[in-house]
């Protein structure tokens, strides 16, 4: 499978085309996998059905094969997807400077991800939206399948990378309450969130994800993660200042002092987390911001041939 390098993810100013580099490299994947049975070929025509208007037939088809087909225009669509980013301070970690080492964090990540679930999703003539999130929706558009409407959720996701939050925190629960009102057609809603909220809400954001279910939707929850640094909490043993990017909260002490406990709550918290999400017929993903986007369009593939 071709792979994204660090010098490309360090200037995402073209999505378009590292999205284009990521499903095709995916797909070559495919054909070398056990996955290779899914459906890769994205056909634009139908076949004609007798009693069907005639001004869809594609003559030029017809010509050169004597048997009818009809175009698929964008509007006829398989699925509808609703792609879902938290853009809460807490998704620019870790921060991205010309200095740093690495140059992928949670919401490079996830832009990327769903940028190329976007492409894939176009190839296969599905209709996809994109929504926002982090104390309240801050966009949300209708799904659509045209090309015009893939460029500019581009754009929408270019400008969260071109322009990092600082001091914004999340109401995750809230904010999928929202979602799921606002979508009134049954959806795959996909989820790129870390899922840091407010442990005092912790039940009220697992009632947000039983309300998309008993909306009717799929739901597919990629819990979006430096997994090195947030769950295994690996650091230098030496003194660091930990700033929490959501409040500006600053405190100062060396990693071996709170790791174990770190550790466990932050296991515990996952754990939660994941039998809710078994608990409601949400698919829960771990996705590793250093991972990979297989794992991702690997997902989406399984859920779209489950929804059939």
């Amino acid at each position: 499978m071709q792979l994204i390098t660090n010098d490309q993810v360090r200037n995402l100013g073209n999505l378009e085309l590292l999205a284009r580099q990521v499903v095709e490299g995916f797909i070559i994947g495919l054909h070398k996998s056990p996955f290779h049975g899914f459906s890769v070929e994205f056909a634009e025509h139908r076949i004609y059905n007798q009693g069907e208007p005639t001004r869809n037939i594609d003559w030029k088809v017809f010509a050169r094969t004597d048997k009818m087909y009809t175009k698929r225009y964008e509007e006829e669509t398989n699925l509808r997807c609703q792609i879902v980013v938290d853009t809460s301070s807490s998704m620019y970690f870790p921060e991205v400077t010309g200095r740093s080492e690495d140059h992928v964090n949670k919401i490079r990540f996830s832009a990327l991800a769903a940028a190329s679930l976007m492409n894939l999703l176009m190839k296969q003539r599905d209709a996809f939206g994109l929504t926002f999130f982090n104390e309240g929706v801050d966009l949300h558009t209708r799904p659509k399948s045209s090309t015009t409407h893939y460029r500019l959720m581009l754009t929408h996701l270019q400008q969260q990378l071109d322009y990092p939050t600082h001091d914004v925190k999340t109401a995750a629960a809230q904010a999928l309450h929202q979602i799921a009102d606002s979508i009134h057609r049954r959806s795959l809603v996909v989820i790129f969130s870390d899922m840091f909220d407010d442990t005092e809400r912790e039940e009220d954001l697992f009632a947000a994800l039983q309300h998309l279910k008993h909306a009717k939707h799929e739901v597919v929850l990629f819990h979006t993660i430096d997994k090195q640094r947030e769950i295994d909490f690996e650091f230098e043993n030496r003194p660091y200042e930990f700033i929490d990017m959501e409040s500006g909260e600053r405190v100062k002490l060396q990693p071996q002092q709170v790791k174990e406990y770190y550790v466990e709550q932050v296991a515990a918290y996952q754990e939660r987390l994941r039998l809710k999400c078994l608990q409601y017929k949400v698919d829960y993903v771990l996705a590793d911001i250093k991972g990979g986007f297989r794992t991702v369009l690997q997902q989406y593939l399984v859920k779209r041939a489950r929804m059939r």
